[in-house]
């Protein structure tokens, strides 16, 4: 016969209400009354009703990860830290791909929303407006990038990544970047010009930001466009000393196009990406890169999330901004 959670309570020492609550995941629990609950229930092998629990909170303990699309490499490996940490507190992560489609977002924070607690809204620049006033459940953003609306949202440090990438350039020496795709530390629509950030982190190092041409990536940023963007630039600037690439993708797409024209990388042009996809470590050569830390995005995001579903947070929309690392690779193999 299977055990009963006044069984577990009896097992744990405590009450009907204290096994609830730390079934439930609620806050200001002593974590060895929660171990002593945890253990009685591995010991009884007792498994929760879902469906009671849920009539009690009136919740589902679901959550919605809302997505452009899954077929590019950082995006999978940003879900996939999201519904690992999920899974870590106790929540059911579903993903919904919008694929671009109109009013898939609104039709997921809507007609959908009844389904999901909360729901965690990635790179919405992608995706269309959306009436956040008449979303049902709090919505977190995870790297909005420009996109602004009133709801929390978790973003890396852009401003420590141009940083970073600038002194990189300082100490190889180089003074002729060009950049390849959008400046992802602009927080407004023109992006002809470096970003304030890239600019005062450009001057620290001795480049004249005015005169880092921007070479477009005319839609998505994968490696078809970096290699097309890579050509591009030895046009507009054939003494280019480096390529900042808006993502690991256009990086290594850029790379194929330097080998193929006999450009020795990184002797001559230095190639710096973003996101630390495992393909840039097995390149030849490998691509330095920025990490925005996706299980840190994550725990970040999640924490915005369970705070809001407890109710103990302010009203006002919250950011937090976690910090990146530059991933150096400069190893010279074949063509570099």
């Amino acid at each position: 016969m299977p055990a009963t959670m006044k069984e577990v309570a009896t097992r744990a020492g405590v009450s009907l209400k204290t096994v609830s609550r730390v079934v439930n995941r609620e806050p200001h629990i002593r974590p060895e009354t929660m171990a002593r609950v945890e253990a009685a229930i591995a010991e009884l092998g007792w498994i929760p009703n879902p469906s009671a629990r849920n009539l009690r909170t009136g919740r589902t303990g679901t959550i919605g990860i809302v997505v452009a699309e899954l077929r590019r490499p950082y995006l999978a490996m940003l879900v996939e830290a999201l519904v690992h940490e999920a899974e870590r507190l106790g929540l059911t992560a579903t993903v919904e791909p919008t694929h671009r489609r109109p009013g898939r977002v609104a039709e997921v924070l809507g007609e959908r929303g009844h389904l999901y607690d909360g729901v965690l809204l990635i790179d919405p620049e992608g995706l269309e407006p959306v009436a956040w006033d008449q979303a049902p459940q709090p919505v977190v953003v995870v790297q909005g990038g420009r996109w602004r609306a009133p709801v929390d949202r978790v973003d890396e440090d852009v401003v420590e990544a141009a940083g970073l990438v600038a002194r990189h350039l300082g100490v190889m020496g180089r003074v002729r970047p060009v950049l390849l795709g959008p400046d992802r530390a602009r927080s407004d629509p023109d992006q002809e010009s470096p970003s304030a950030a890239l600019r005062a982190a450009f001057s620290a190092v001795g480049i004249e930001a005015g005169a880092v041409p921007r070479v477009s990536l005319g839609g998505v940023g994968d490696r078809r466009a970096g290699a097309r963007a890579a050509a591009r630039a030895l046009e507009v600037r054939p003494d280019l000393d480096a390529l900042l690439c808006v993502n690991d993708e256009v990086a290594i797409g850029a790379l194929s196009c330097l080998v193929e024209r006999g450009v020795a990388v990184p002797d001559d042009v230095a190639i710096i990406g973003y996101d630390n996809l495992a393909d840039g470590q097995f390149s030849t050569p490998t691509i330095t890169t920025i990490d925005p830390s996706p299980a840190r995005l994550a725990r970040a995001a999640l924490e915005l999330l369970t705070d809001r579903l407890r109710g103990g947070s302010p009203a006002a929309a919250r950011q937090i901004t976690v910090p990146v690392t530059l991933v150096r690779r400069e190893s010279t193999m074949g063509m570099s």
